[in-house]
Parts: C-alpha cells; structure tokens; sequence
C-alpha cells in the first residue's frame, strides 16, 4: 500500500542526516567530525530496521532532510537539482534528441550540446549523490551483520525478515553501481566491508565494477522475494533479473564483450512472472499510477507523494518543468509551468507513420516543431508525459499544486519486452513468434495496430524504444548501446551545438569524473579526452 510505505518515508530523516552528512565528492571514507551519532543507535528496535530500509528507497526520491528544500544532502548546488532521479533524468535525456531544456541555469544547455566539462556543477552533483546512496546502503549493511543481530539479540523470525533487507540493500546499491558504471564508467568500489576509519578508496575500472556488480546480483536474487510478492515499492527478483539482463545488454559497451545471449533468460523469467501490461499507456504516469493498473506493470517504481516526499526534483520537476506557453497547468494538477523542457523535431518525426499514436503526447498549439532558439519555451513541442491528476482527473494530494504523486518507473514489463526483441533481432536468442508478440503487444496498446516480422530490425528497435520510453531515463544507454549517442552516424538538432546537428567525440559516450572529486581523492583516474 502506498500510504504504509509512505508513512515509513516519512519517519524522521533526522537519524539520516545525523548518520550520513552532506556530501560533495567521491567515497572517500571519513573519520567523525563529532557531530555524527554512532549508526548503533538507530537499529535500537525491531521495527528501526525496517524504517532504515526504508531511507534507503527514500533516498532516490528526496533531496534532503526536512523536505523540498533547507537541509540538503549534497551540498554547492540547488538542492531539488540533486535528487537523484532529477540528475539522472538530465544526464540520460538532456543529452539525446528527446528533451531540450531552455532555462539560462549554470551549464546546463551544455548537456544537449554534448559540450560539458569535468567541472560541469550538475554532473558533479549526480556523482555525489550516487556517492551518498552507496554510503547510505553500506552503513546499513554494517550494522545488521549476523554479529551485530546475534549481539542486540534479535529473535530467527526478524533475523530471517533483515536478511531480506540485506538484499534489498545490496540491490539499491548495485543499481546505483550499475548507473555509475553506465554514466561515469570507473570510479571507487566501497562496500561495507571496507574500513570505516578515514582512507582513499582506490580506483576500480569499469571492468571491476561491473563483475562486482555482475556478482552481487548473482548471489543476492535467490535472497530475495519472488516476483510480485512482497510490499509495494520493494524489490523482489523480478528487479534483479532486469537489472542483471541491463548489466548484460550493455556488456560490449561496459567491458567490450557481447553478452546479449546471458539476458534472455532473465528476460524469459522476468515476462513469464505475474507482472502484467496495463490497459492503458497514459496512465502510467498519472498520479494515481499506484492503482490505477499501472502498478502490475511496474517491475520498481520510485514513490513520490506530494505531501510527504517533498521535493523539486523526481515527477514533481517532470509534471512542472514541461509545462509553458499557452498550455494550462491545471490540467497537469499544478500551479504552475517551469516553462524549460521541450523535444526536438528528430523524436517528433518518430511518429509520423503513426501519428495515432497514443504514446506521442505531443503539445503543439503556439509551438514550433522547428527550434530555432533553445531558450524560447514555443519553440519545440512540448510533451505532456507526466500529470499529477488520476485517471479522472482529480488533482494529487497537495492541493497547492507544488508537489507531485506520480511515481517514477525505473523498471517496467514493457521495457522488457522490448529488450527480447532487441536480443532476437541482435542473434542471441529467443524465438522469432514471441519476440514479434512483445512488440505487438506495445503496438496494439499504443496504436491498436501490429507490425510484420519484416519490420524488426534495430533500427526499428531503437525507435520503438524512444517512442515507448521516452522520458524515463533510458534514451542515452540506448543510443551509446546502438553506436548513435556520439559522432555522425545520428544527428539531431543542436547536437554539438549546431541548430542541424554535428558530429561529436566519441569520449562524450562517457561522462568526465567531476573534477571536485578527482581533487578529494587522487586516486581517481580522468576518463579519456576530459
């Protein structure tokens, strides 16, 4: 239930903020200033591990310790610009032909541009924060080890249900490694085995990261809940089985070996579970999307409540941020448009064959398809994805209309659909029929029409997948994963810089290790061309 889960977000992140300061750079493994308390005293109760698991799916959805804004948790940028699915979002969906943004903030037009630097501000936020969810998990995974249990003498039926939250734990966090693998590529391996006393982690390559990675997910799925049994917002091992089939999908670009043929099994898995499509696509994204149907499609969501996980990052910055020109907010349950995010006329032209398509939510009265001034809001249509209404058209919980509902799906069915197709079509497997249902059963929902087998190609896959799922921050992998993120191949408008587009380096596939962090810990090694 989404209130039960809500109300854990929202116990006191006061033990939080007292167990992890703010952070600003890499993993590096300090010693207490005195203003800490000891982690001890937070695992006090039975109930305290479950409200410490709790913090941990928090932690991708808030920004700080008292709400939208005032106790930040990273600290030398604007907080609700450092939550974590907001600095995602930027760096897998500013950098693509799907989203533009127009606003004059810092560097940020330099995503779309492909023109960032190791000191871009936004980039060095989203490494901090990745830094600040693994610290978070591994303190929480030091303190429920058996010798601790055995030592606060918890009884066998809670030690059997934490050691379901260790493998909850170790999830987030190898999700979060995952990201950092697929953003920045190396950087440091902490766990919580590591010494807690100061020390300069040393640098793990991409290669070292994704075999732990790799490893983890490995060891953690039988510990885990089968898939649609546990409570809503946990993890079970559907999610492992999505993440590790990712991890393998992308193993040519992360370690330079194909292993597209060790994910369809796990897809297999993941399709044959009780996870099902729901009816209706725009749905999904409403704020009722909890239970609205949405939610037996949702293989993780991250929960966002309007009231009690505050923050200007999350739904909340992709319900407002869409939103200007003449269109009303209101209609989005808001007060208000942030009037900055658009597309490009590269990701409208995917639904010219379709224009039927429910999928293309596109909004186009005063705007022009055709950007010719990237800070001019009419310029480009506008995308109407996110809503904080339910499905008839009640506004979500904050009647101020500042806060969004709507949850943020990291994982969903029909992606996996579309990654079997992918692996078909690629030669790893999989059978030619089933592969052609997966597509048809999106196509049928989102146009009501199908597609021949002749049709699946990757490059059909490629812009299925936009047309799917755009805006749900999968749009930069993809196109690294297809050869088209960089250089000439793909051109969009403004890529490099150019109204038409243009060619850009091909070390952009990667981002640059902030350049704050390089100067905390000099054990950290540059990415090439930064």
């Amino acid at each position: 239930m989404k209130n039960i889960y809500k109300r854990l977000l929202g116990i006191s992140l006061f033990m939080l903020v007292l167990t992890f300061p703010s952070c600003t750079n890499d993993l590096v493994q300090s010693p207490d200033n005195g203003d800490s308390v000891a982690g001890e005293e937070f695992f006090s109760s039975p109930e305290s591990y479950k409200q410490n698991l709790a913090k941990l799916y928090a932690g991708f959805a808030t920004s700080g310790q008292q709400g939208p804004a005032g106790k930040a948790d990273i600290s030398g940028i604007d907080e609700g610009t450092s939550q974590y699915v907001r600095g995602y979002w930027m760096m897998q969906e500013l950098t693509t032909d799907e989203a533009v943004i127009g606003w004059n903030d810092g560097s940020i037009k330099d995503f779309h541009s492909q023109t960032w630097t190791s000191s871009d501000s936004f980039i060095n936020a989203t490494f901090a924060r990745f830094s600040f969810q693994i610290v978070n998990c591994n303190e929480f995974l030091k303190q429920t080890t058996d010798e601790k249990l055995a030592a606060r003498g918890i009884d066998a039926a809670l030690k059997a249900e934490i050691a379901v939250y260790r493998a909850e734990a170790r999830f987030l966090r190898a999700m979060t490694y995952w990201h950092l693998i697929d953003t920045f590529g190396g950087g440091s391996l902490v766990t919580e085995d590591s010494p807690s006393t100061f020390y300069y982690p040393e640098y793990a390559t991409r290669a070292e990261l994704y075999k732990f990675v790799d490893e983890e997910l490995t060891a953690i799925t039988p510990l885990m809940k089968a898939p649609k049994t546990n409570e809503a917002y946990r993890v079970d091992q559907a999610a492992a089985w999505m993440l590790q089939a990712k991890l393998y999908m992308n193993a040519k670009v992360y370690i330079g070996t194909d292993n597209y043929a060790a994910a369809v099994p796990l897809i297999t898995k993941i399709v044959g579970s009780s996870y099902s499509l729901h009816n209706n696509y725009n749905q999904l994204f409403l704020a009722d999307n909890d239970k609205n149907g949405s939610q037996n499609e949702f293989i993780f969501a991250i929960a966002f409540d309007g009231l009690r996980t505050q923050t200007y990052g999350g739904t909340t910055f992709l319900t407002h941020a869409p939103v200007g020109g003449s269109m009303k907010a209101a209609e989005f349950g808001i007060n208000g448009g942030w009037a900055g995010i658009r597309t490009t006329a590269a990701f409208v032209d995917k639904f010219t064959e379709n224009t039927t398509d429910r999928r293309g939510q596109f909004y186009t009265e005063g705007q022009t398809k055709e950007i010719k001034d990237i800070g001019t809001f009419t310029d480009g249509y506008a995308i109407q994805k996110f809503r904080n209404v339910t499905v008839n058209g009640v506004q979500g919980s904050d009647k101020t209309g500042d806060f969004s509902d709507s949850d943020f799906p990291i994982f969903r069915l029909a992606d996996a659909y579309l990654m079997y197709a992918e692996c078909f079509v690629r030669g790893a497997g999989g059978n030619a029929a089933t592969a052609l249902g997966y597509v048809n059963a999106l196509r049928t929902r989102a146009i009501g029409a199908a597609v021949s087998s002749g049709d699946l190609t990757l490059n059909f896959i490629l812009d299925e997948r936009a047309r799917e799922l755009h805006w749900e921050g999968h749009r930069r992998t993809d196109l690294v994963r297809f050869g088209k993120f960089t250089g000439g191949a793909y051109l969009w408008p403004f890529k490099g810089g150019v109204s038409g587009g243009a060619p850009t380096q091909s070390f952009r596939d990667l981002f640059p290790i902030p350049a704050n962090a390089l100067s905390s810990n000099s054990k950290l090694q540059q990415n090439p061309g930064y």
